[in-house]
């Protein structure tokens, strides 16, 4: 399935250009990054016995991490609710952090859910996930006659 951006060209605006310009603004790396509810990118790829899920999720705190799999459907998921107490302190402004995502995933059929494998390291989550055997690759090779 491919996510495509919903775009609302049908609208007509008084003022042409005007919603480009807030758009370009929130689109921007600066502002995309510190919006709450975004969420970490993410790289998949395969190998002959492996798929791998690479998420960049650098500075968050690997015991917030919950990963599950219910049927073919992969959940990584993140929560963490940072409070601050100190009690005999009477606070004029007091700020909680709160930091909270699910990315889900459809695995393929070839995927062997009994055989997979997380680390976070360096700021990257990493998953390996088998292939049952006879999705491996073989290849051989083919004599011509």
């Amino acid at each position: 399935m491919t996510l495509v951006k919903f775009n609302n060209n049908g609208s007509r605006s008084l003022l042409p250009g005007f919603n480009d310009v807030f758009e370009s603004i929130f689109n921007d790396t600066f502002f995309s990054e510190r919006i709450p509810g975004s969420l970490p990118a993410v790289n998949s790829s395969e190998s002959a016995d492996f798929y791998h899920v690479e998420m960049a999720a650098p500075g968050l705190k690997k015991e917030c991490f919950k990963i599950n799999v219910e049927g073919q459907i992969l959940n990584i998921s993140y929560q963490d609710n940072e409070e601050h107490n100190s009690e005999g302190k009477r606070y004029t402004h007091r700020e909680y952090s709160f930091t909270s995502f699910v990315r889900s995933f459809n695995l393929p059929e070839q995927a062997d859910l009994n055989m997979i494998e997380a680390s976070y390291e360096n700021g990257i989550l990493k998953l390996d996930i088998g292939k049952r055997e006879e999705a491996k690759s073989t290849s051989r090779l083919i004599e011509l006659k």
